[in-house]
């Protein structure tokens, strides 16, 4: 496949505040409360892609516990 880059917009950082508030209201955040939660906006970012593209966006990650609530993640040695 092959990539291309992808800005992130204000709908995907509106996705990602809503996933960031459902971790937190949830008692499952994925960040400190003042840190900038990147994986929220990452996994906000593969909904924007799957959405508009209209195909599956992974995650290669060492970190599927806090993404896969929101995202498709997969550990990235799983991945061929």
């Amino acid at each position: 496949m092959r990539l291309a880059f992808v800005p992130i917009t204000t709908p995907v950082m509106r996705q990602a505040a809503e996933f960031w508030a459902i971790a937190r209201q949830s008692g499952m955040a994925t960040a400190d409360d003042k840190a900038l939660d990147g994986d929220m906006i990452l996994a906000a970012q593969a909904i924007q892609i799957e959405q508009t593209w209209d195909q599956e966006a992974v995650i290669a990650t060492t970190n599927v516990r806090h993404l896969a609530r929101f995202a498709t993640a997969r550990e990235w040695r799983e991945i061929s």
